[in-house]
C-alpha cells in the first residue's frame, strides 16, 4: 500500500506553489527530496528534506494564515512564477506580500493586467481545472490597422500551434514538440483602428498572440481586464487589493 502524499499536492496544500507550478518545477529538475532529484508522482512523508533550487522550503502550517485572494495589476516584465530562473523579477518577490502566496494561472512576461494570487492551494486547483470554461477578457493592440475580416476570423476560431506533451502526436519546431489546435469561438469587439477586446474561455499557451500571428497580425500590447467576476477597473499598475468575502464566494460559485 502506498504511503505519504504526492509531492505536487504536498507543495500545493502547504502554500508553496500550485500543483501546476509544482509539476513544472519537477519537469525542470528543480526539486530534490532527500538529496535526490524528485519525479512526478513521487510521494513524500513527514521528515523528508525537500528543496527547490537548492533551498530548503519553509512549510506554512495551514492554520497559521487566514485564506487570502489578491487581485494584482501586473506590469510588463514580471514573470508569473514563484521563483526566477534568470534576471527577471518573479511576481511573488515583486508583491512581497506578508504571507506566502502564488499566482493562479499565468500572464506572459510581455503581457500586463489582472492576475489573481492566493495562499489557498485548492482554489488554484479548482480554477485551473475549469480554465477552459470561465471567461477572461483582454484588451489587445496590434501593430497595424485591423479590419472586419480579421475580427471575424478571430471570433470564429483559428488554427494555432501550441506546445504538446511528449505522449501526444505533433511536430517538431525549434527542438520542441507542437500540435495544431483550432481555438474556440469567442466574443470580439472593435475599440479603435488597432485595438479590440476579446473574451476567451480557453487557456492555451500564448493564445491571443498566436491567434493574431495566424491571421497576419502582431500584438504590441496585451492587457487582461477581467477574470470571471473579478475586474481590473482602476487598480493602478503594480498594485494589488484583497478580494472581499463576497467576491471570493461568487468566484467559487462560478467554478
Amino acid at each position: 500500500m502506498e504511503t505519504g502524499i504526492r509531492i505536487n499536492k504536498y507543495l500545493s496544500e502547504r502554500g508553496i506553489c500550485s500543483r501546476r507550478e509544482a509539476d513544472r518545477l519537477l519537469e525542470e529538475g528543480r526539486v530534490r527530496v532527500n538529496g535526490k532529484a524528485a519525479v512526478q508522482g513521487q510521494r513524500v512523508e513527514a521528515g523528508d528534506n525537500i528543496q527547490i533550487d537548492g533551498e530548503h522550503i519553509a512549510v506554512r502550517k495551514s492554520r497559521e494564515t487566514e485564506p487570502v485572494v489578491l487581485a494584482f495589476n501586473k506590469p510588463r516584465g514580471i514573470v508569473c512564477t514563484t521563483v526566477s530562473q534568470d534576471d527577471s523579477v518573479n511576481i511573488v518577490d515583486y508583491i512581497n506580500y506578508k504571507t506566502r502566496i502564488f499566482p493562479i494561472g499565468r500572464l506572459d512576461k510581455d503581457s500586463e493586467g489582472l492576475i489573481l494570487l492566493t495562499n489557498v492551494g485548492e482554489l488554484v486547483n479548482e480554477i485551473n481545472r475549469s480554465r477552459n470554461h470561465h471567461e477572461k477578457e483582454y484588451v489587445v493592440t496590434c501593430s497595424r490597422k485591423i479590419n472586419d475580416e480579421f475580427l471575424h476570423k478571430m471570433s470564429e476560431g483559428v488554427v494555432i500551434a501550441v506546445p504538446a506533451r511528449n505522449t501526444e502526436k505533433g511536430f517538431m519546431r525549434d527542438g520542441k514538440l507542437y500540435k495544431n489546435v483550432k481555438t474556440a469561438k469567442c466574443e470580439i469587439k472593435r475599440i479603435d483602428d488597432r485595438t479590440f477586446s476579446i473574451t476567451l474561455t480557453q487557456g492555451l499557451n500564448r493564445q491571443i498572440r498566436r491567434m493574431c500571428e495566424a491571421c497576419g497580425y502582431k500584438v504590441v500590447k496585451l492587457k487582461r481586464i477581467r477574470i470571471m467576476n473579478i475586474r481590473l477597473k482602476d487598480l493602478p499598475e503594480g498594485r494589488f487589493r484583497e478580494l472581499s468575502r463576497n467576491e471570493i464566494a461568487e468566484l467559487r460559485s462560478m467554478l
